[in-house]
């Protein structure tokens, strides 16, 4: 047994020694761990966006944990092993790769993803856009639509196109605002969003990963505002907005 293999075995047994004598872990179900793999999800989104390797390293542990868990508790209730785990992504890999298991040939990844896409479909997935969970965050979900949808060649030939769809998109959103209507300015406010997406995949750009970077960004710079204003003597609220505008300047002169 190599070292990766005998690590594997440690957690799992580790795992089984957790459910039998851990009040806590004897107590979870598939209901009361999801809303924790799902904040470890995002712990590892955090982690990626920082570069933060070390990071990485431990939520990609914690990932793997509930992981093994969630299998146990399968192995409990009858319904799948983890070794039935293992084995259909395993198998599930080898038939979404015929060009490296199969005879198919492939000239680069567009041909890959449409290949899969084809498989998915003949899988039993009813339609091309039918695998995009429903619970995604609305731009990772934009993104994959977009993906899913240039499978079967809907897209757009280059960047400029996409880019003058934008400026399309931002007139219509205009004309809606000067209507006053709610629900016209939400349609076209979410057109806007959604070819924006759009243009930063043609950039190729992680749309969610540049606005996530933009969020940090703003925290920093605002936190360091509210440090410099304490140093004033002052609270952020009592300050008039020319005030708040020179320290947001200040901060962007750090380079904070």
């Amino acid at each position: 047994m190599d070292v990766t293999a005998k690590e594997f075995m440690r957690l799992v047994k580790i795992m089984d020694e957790l459910r039998e004598k851990c009040p806590w872990d004897k107590k979870q179900t598939i209901e009361t761990l999801r809303h924790l793999t799902i904040e470890e999800t995002y712990e590892l989104a955090d982690a990626i966006t920082d570069k933060d390797w070390k990071g990485i390293k431990e939520e990609l542990g914690d990932l793997l944990l509930h992981i093994v868990f969630y299998a146990k508790l399968g192995a409990e209730k009858n319904e799948f092993t983890l070794d039935e785990v293992i084995n259909g992504i395993c198998e599930k890999l080898i038939v979404r790769h015929p060009h490296i298991y199969g005879d198919v040939k492939v000239n680069g990844e567009e041909e890959v993803k449409q290949n899969w896409e084809k498989i998915k479909l003949k899988e039993g997935n009813k339609t091309i856009l039918g695998g995009v969970p429903k619970s995604l965050p609305a731009m990772v979900k934009a993104i994959r639509l977009q993906e899913k949808s240039k499978t079967v060649g809907f897209e757009w030939e280059d960047t400029s196109q996409v880019w003058d769809k934008v400026k399309e998109e931002l007139e219509e959103l205009e004309e809606a605002v000067a209507t006053g209507v709610t629900d016209r300015i939400e349609d076209e406010m979410g057109d806007v969003f959604f070819s924006l997406v759009n243009f930063a995949r043609f950039l190729q750009v992680d749309a969610e990963n540049a606005l996530e970077r933009t969020n940090k960004k703003f925290m920093k710079r605002f936190n360091g505002m509210e440090a410099a204003a304490i140093k004033q003597n002052k609270l952020l609220h009592d300050m008039t907005l020319e005030e708040l505008d020179v320290l947001w300047n200040k901060m962007k002169e750090e380079h904070i």
